[in-house]
């Protein structure tokens, strides 16, 4: 985790970004690149010439600026490496090529201006579309501990084997991992990787691992998931993303997206 790239935007979760991504750069002697997308305003309803949109442009711009001088003096007597870069584009693609350069994306878990109960789509999109593994922060995060017990959610599919590979460089720092498998009684019977599996190759990088199982007993695997972490301390959850179809999982609620409402702990996701 030497390349971090942090996205920045204004909302109530920027301080929590930034003070992770500090913590994250001091833990793994990492480069921090704060990634600022200025994108053009919605086209307002009635406005066919594009006046009202281009008046507000400045504005928009000002803003950002704004925003970008109180966190770069803010940066200056912080001991980490970092650099600043400004783009003009939709957010998804500005993140998603910059991505392709750097070890993990760091954003927040509220949608761009959006409400702050509204799940950012932003996670689920660069998880799925992108190589680098993306960790969500709370809106309310005080800091990052990474020598603090990481919990993998392990159900044996591709997406929970992709998540723990990319997680390994932090799985590294963690006083303890914890492999959770949520069972119920139809899982007995899939035919996928089972936890041992998972935990010989932590074992082949150094990595002790405790393999824990989970009855679901009727409830959402990802209310257990979230319990489990809590009561054994973990400071992040190690998530594959989207095992289903991500359109059935917005219409049904699958795990990914009720683990992205509202997270108390980091989230680090890969598909």
């Amino acid at each position: 985790m030497r390349s971090i790239l942090v996205h920045v935007y204004n909302d109530p979760g920027i301080e929590a970004r930034l003070q992770v991504a500090l913590d994250m750069a001091r833990s793994y002697d990492a480069h921090l690149t704060f990634l600022q997308v200025v994108q053009q305003p919605i086209v307002l309803p009635g406005d066919y010439t594009g006046t009202i949109t281009a008046q507000m442009m400045p504005v928009v711009q000002e803003q950002a600026d704004e925003l970008r001088q109180v966190i770069e003096a803010r940066l200056a007597d912080e001991d980490v490496r970092w650099d600043w870069v400004q783009e003009a584009g939709m957010a998804d693609d500005m993140l998603m090529s910059h991505a392709a350069l750097n070890d993990l994306v760091l954003v927040g878990c509220l949608a761009p201006q959006g409400s702050e109960t509204q799940p950012s789509r932003l996670a689920g999109t660069l998880a799925i579309e992108g190589r680098s593994p993306v960790m969500v922060a709370p809106k309310d995060a005080k800091g990052f501990d990474p020598t603090k017990p990481a919990l993998v959610a392990w159900n044996g599919s591709r997406e929970a084997s992709h998540a723990l590979r990319e997680a390994l460089p932090m799985l590294k720092h963690s006083t303890s991992v914890f492999l959770a498998t949520v069972t119920d009684e139809n899982d007995r019977k899939r035919s996928a990787l089972p936890p041992v599996d998972g935990a010989a190759y932590l074992s082949r990088h150094g990595i002790s691992c405790e393999i824990v199982e989970l009855p679901c007993l009727g409830r959402h695997p990802a209310e257990v998931l979230l319990e489990a972490a809590d009561s054994r301390d973990a400071g992040y959850i190690v998530l594959g993303a989207y095992g289903h179809a991500r359109l059935f999982e917005m219409v049904f609620g699958g795990v990914t997206r009720r683990m992205l409402k509202n997270p108390p702990i980091p989230l680090v996701l890969a598909h």
